[in-house]
């Protein structure tokens, strides 16, 4: 190709790529905002994380500011930005359940992002100014996984049927199904449902995905209609799979190899994934983390060669289980044995990642923390204890001044004192 050929193409498809980058800076051109600010419904389950994406806006607004009210009309508004357009929140892995939202959340190119969402999140989000004008709004709700019927497909079990109230229909809508949560063994795989319904008495400033149809907590949905929706919890369906493992052959002969090399000595065997080891008292609770891991991945976990399948370790399943995998794949250890000692495998996305190496110590002294949940519930009831104390030892004085004020005459102090 000559010289002169090769110009002409560099050009048009630097044309082509200034035209791409002109289309992407007047996005918010071709979707103006609407005259009558609506509000657009998006459910969520609880612990999951979440963005809320500013669909339109003024094209010399610069930065967006969000605002969050619990019920619409509310005089308290919270502001969620730093007026400077950085992010709040930069590590979502450092943030605990059940801290404010103000501190989980994070705000880049306009829009808004949320993580480990709780039910106490449930409201409205508005895309603004920092003048207060209101460019585009969500109605979210959040659905607690507290309550989560679970329902297991290889077992004959059906998801919860529907329900109805004449104009009222309540159902379960669920996501697609996750990856297969093991490759080369039999594995599992799972969908969340969320509770929805379908009613002509919806509020018409929602906006709907299906004519009158939203989530179970949205504020479209009338006080008498949530009422009737209360009893139809999230779902979580759950059935059986099989695939195979990505370059397995090739991952078996590398292990092979460093098998056959450690035993002849000269290097040690190394291990499929990275090894965390940890102590734990006997006797004392345990809460094992995949990295990485959100409610909406597929993980798994394995005890040495022995997989722990959620028909017989998901929460719920059995009200005495001392071992158990809650909603967020975390896997929860309650009165540590002896017989727990072993490695536990945690699988992502149908990968294993990481594996932990746990040992049990039954004898040396054991720090007392305020983080360990033993030490704060003996500290909460010795506090409860002596208040009840206090608060009978005041109850008997106020009566014994009361009787030798002659208040109470068919009581002596002296009758007090016996009792």
């Amino acid at each position: 190709m000559s010289l002169a050929h090769t110009t002409v193409l560099l050009w048009a498809w630097g044309s082509l790529q200034a035209f791409e980058i002109v289309e992407k800076e007047n996005i918010f051109q071709s979707t103006p905002c609407p005259a009558f600010l609506v509000f657009d419904n998006a459910a969520y389950l609880a612990d999951m994380s979440f963005e809320l994406p500013c669909h339109c806006k003024p094209e010399d607004v610069s930065a967006v500011v969000w605002y969050y009210q619990k019920q619409l009309g509310s005089s308290h508004t919270t502001v969620l930005t730093d007026f400077d357009g950085r992010l709040l929140t930069e590590d979502a892995g450092h943030i605990r359940v059940g801290s404010s939202m103000l501190v989980r959340f994070s705000i880049r190119m306009f829009s808004l992002l949320v993580f480990r969402a709780q039910p106490e999140d449930t409201g409205l989000y508005f895309c603004g100014s920092r003048n207060g004008d209101y460019f585009y709004a969500y109605d979210v709700d959040i659905q607690s996984n507290k309550e989560i019927v679970a329902s297991f497909k290889d077992m004959g079990q059906e998801p919860l049927p529907d329900e109805y109230y004449g104009d009222l229909h309540v159902f379960t809508t669920f996501w697609e199904w996750t990856p297969c949560d093991r490759c080369g063994i039999r594995g599992e795989q799972w969908r969340f449902g969320l509770c929805y319904l379908q009613s002509p008495d919806l509020s018409p400033r929602y906006i709907n995905t299906l004519p009158n149809m939203v989530s179970c907590g949205s504020q479209a949905v009338p006080w008498k209609l949530q009422v009737k929706t209360k009893y139809h919890t999230p779902e979580l369906l759950i059935q059986s799979c099989l695939v195979s493992c990505k370059n397995e052959k090739k991952t078996q002969g590398i292990l092979a190899i460093y098998n056959y090399v450690s035993k002849l000595g000269d290097r040690p065997w190394l291990p499929q994934v990275p090894i965390q080891f940890h102590q734990q008292r006997l006797g004392h609770a345990l809460i094992i983390s995949c990295p990485g891991a959100r409610p909406e991945h597929a993980v798994a976990w394995d005890k040495d060669n022995q997989p722990l399948y959620r028909a017989q370790y998901l929460i719920g399943v059995n009200r005495s289980m001392r071992v158990f995998i809650d909603h967020g794949n975390h896997l929860h250890i309650r009165f540590t044995q002896l017989s727990d000692r072993g490695t536990y495998y945690c699988w992502r996305q149908g990968l294993k990642i990481a594996g932990f190496r746990l040992g049990i110590v039954s004898r040396g002294r054991y720090p007392a923390s305020l983080s360990d949940p033993e030490t704060r519930t003996a500290l909460e009831l010795t506090l409860l204890s002596y208040l009840l104390i206090i608060i009978v030892f005041i109850i008997l004085h106020l009566c014994r001044c009361c009787c030798q004020s002659r208040c109470c005459p068919n009581f002596s102090a002296q009758t007090l004192l016996r009792l």
